[in-house]
């Protein structure tokens, strides 16, 4: 059954209407399909018509969606022999960073990623994608292996932030942060992110400092959730629309700024709604991306990976 975010309502009412008499056809002799086909042809208009003019907090919703593909669902459908590896050899393991070695392409490859979970068993197994210092500590050690062995590193990303409990913080969460994003732009093989959902904070740029920053048309990548802005600036979750719309934090905004380098177009209505779709393409687009780089000689990527953030937003009005 698909879950319909707010500003589809009417589309959702036409379909529940599809599938009604889709359901009447089946059970007698009525022949409705001229019905069923107009009906059917409203909807994908009203599709259309409302993703191609969404706003950023509608963005937000939809880089949300708990339908949309998660990292797992990229692992399994992209890479071949991907073998799992846990912990960070320091304190233990972190369910919300999934890591390991695979082949993309036949190319061997070190893939990381924040989990979220597809339903609500998984998510708090994988702590709603919020990563503990073990978790980036796994990342670090995961790129320092990929680097050792000169093999690309393909991290994908979605998470709402950094998890900010006081174990976490204990464990020095900020430092682990701040040596992730290290580790990443000192790396000397090829390093491609993807926005796959939401970017949150440092805890999404831990793992996004690369080479190539891929985003997905409907993700989001910010600084801070708009409910947690609204709340600082306007004392409210009320305000988070508003919010939203000043963080500027959609795909285009990000690629205006020069913070990512490419966008890669979802299916009409959403990753969710075509997922084996959306892999696909950006299967494509880490393709390309891993192609273009692989010229390069480790000081090359090291230097472009680092040139690439000290340009970031200059040229913009602040």
């Amino acid at each position: 059954m698909n879950t319909f975010l707010e500003f589809e309502r009417p589309i959702a009412e036409l379909e529940n209407k599809i599938e009604e008499l889709r359901h009447l056809s089946d059970s007698g002799n009525i022949n409705i399909a001229d019905e069923v086909g107009r009906l059917q042809v409203e909807a994908d208009r009203q599709l259309r018509q409302a993703y191609s003019n969404l706003d950023p907090w509608q963005k937000v919703q939809v880089a949300r969606h708990p339908e949309r593909p998660h990292c797992i669902d990229y692992v399994n459908a992209l890479f071949d022999d991907f073998t799992m590896l846990a912990g960070d050899r320091s304190y233990g393991e972190d369910t919300a960073v999934l890591g390991g070695m695979g082949r993309f392409q036949g190319y061997s490859c070190v893939v990381i990623g924040t989990e979220k979970g597809a339903d609500t068993t998984a998510r708090v197994h994988h702590n709603f994608g919020m990563a503990r210092p073990e978790g980036y500590r796994k990342a670090q050690r995961l790129m320092r292996l990929a680097d050792r062995f000169r093999i690309p590193v393909i991290t994908f990303v979605d998470t709402t932030g950094a998890y900010p409990g006081i174990g976490a913080e204990e464990r020095g969460q900020a430092e682990a942060i701040a040596r992730s994003i290290e580790t990443c732009l000192g790396l000397e093989t090829p390093l491609v992110s993807v926005i796959i959902g939401e970017g949150g904070s440092g805890g999404a740029m831990a793992l996004a400092a690369a080479n190539t920053v891929l985003m997905l048309e409907h993700s989001i990548y910010s600084v801070i959730a708009p409910e947690a802005c609204s709340s600082i600036l306007w004392r409210s979750v009320d305000q988070a629309r508003d919010a939203a719309q000043a963080l500027k934090l959609t795909a285009h905004d990000m690629l205006q700024f020069g913070v990512i380098d490419r966008i890669v177009e979802e299916p009409v209505g959403g990753a969710h709604r075509d997922s084996l779709g959306t892999i696909d393409a950006v299967g494509a687009a880490l393709a390309q991306a891993l192609d273009a780089l692989r010229g390069f000689d480790g000081a090359a990527l090291r230097a472009q990976r680092r040139e690439k953030f000290l340009k970031i937003g200059e040229g913009q009005a602040a």
